[in-house]
């Protein structure tokens, strides 16, 4: 089977585990940087081009022909990379993470709604555009501390806990001040500085971790200095895994929960989960279980 990763750098871990893993099983795979294609948008017959700019002025073209493709696009290139995956579903080529789930999982706002309405459970969120509503944002989540959640962040960056009501009140100003658009949460006391990732690839989750904040900190994401360890779901908190990935359209995905004491709660849907965290802490091949989801789908070609 030909399988290309849309990824713009081969060196990174993800990449590379996947490329690893579709080659040990027999199958011809390349890592194509999607920011040099374009795309030919014809009737009938739709395509994406490739231009290769390393070698010198006289850059090469050829048209991709892939059997499937696994789409890492940056949170940066949004827009431009779920175009690129589109017009190869445009193709018939099959994609393990589809365009519009990308889309979808990538508006924090947006993805909240569609959980919300598919009855998941979520953290109690508000969102408006004035200052003036600062004192309905944070009652109607219950209250200090709140978090405060920047829809264009990513990694934890742009996620801040206020503890009081004017510590609140200051970073949604500040933030509005910026023309930034914001989230505030209720915050899940409960989960204690921890998170769960659950990876789910077709309708099941292959691997799962518990994350812990570094001291200090409440923001349990790896980059931000925090651990992790495998870890055993439990049926609920599978169900409502593969629940927030389905409702997201993603074949492939990495969801984000709290064990509050109504149940799991669904924090953030990633349509491009990194794999080396949870390799690392589960033991899991992660990335062997994606290239199997795409032979199941596609066939071995």
């Amino acid at each position: 089977m030909k399988i290309g990763i849309l990824s713009r750098k081969a060196s990174l871990y993800s990449t590379s585990r996947l490329m690893e893993a579709a080659q040990e099983r027999g199958h011809d795979v390349r890592v194509v940087n999607y920011l040099r294609c374009y795309m030919d948008i014809t009737a009938e017959r739709p395509s994406v081009i490739y231009q290769d700019l390393v070698a010198d002025r006289n850059a090469t073209e050829e048209e991709l022909q892939f059997d499937a493709v696994i789409p890492r696009i940056g949170a940066s290139y949004t827009y431009y990379g779920t175009a690129v995956v589109r017009q190869f579903e445009m193709m018939g080529t099959f994609s393990a993470g589809q365009s519009d789930g990308i889309t979808q999982a990538r508006d924090k706002l947006r993805s909240m709604q569609l959980l919300s309405r598919a009855g998941v459970g979520l953290p109690t969120t508000t969102f408006a555009h004035s200052t003036r509503h600062t004192k309905g944002l944070i009652d109607r989540v219950g209250g200090p501390p709140v978090v405060v959640k920047l829809l264009e962040g990513t990694q934890g960056v742009g996620v801040v806990l206020a503890e009081t009501r004017k510590a609140a009140e200051s970073v949604i100003g500040a933030f509005r001040q910026l023309d930034a658009n914001i989230l505030v949460q209720e915050y899940i006391k409960e989960a204690g500085g921890e998170d769960l990732r659950a990876i789910v690839v077709g309708k099941k989750v292959v691997a799962a971790m518990v994350r812990r904040a570094a001291p200090g900190d409440f923001r349990s994401n790896l980059h931000q200095g925090g651990t992790a360890e495998g870890i055993e779901l439990t049926t609920e908190e599978r169900r409502t895994a593969i629940r927030a990935a389905a409702t997201m359209g993603l074949s492939v995905a990495g969801v984000d929960m709290l064990r509050a004491e109504r149940g799991p709660v669904v924090i953030e849907v990633n349509s491009s989960p990194g794999l080396e965290g949870v390799e690392g802490a589960t033991g899991v091949d992660v990335a062997g279980k994606v290239i199997e989801f795409i032979e199941r789908r596609v066939g071995t070609g």
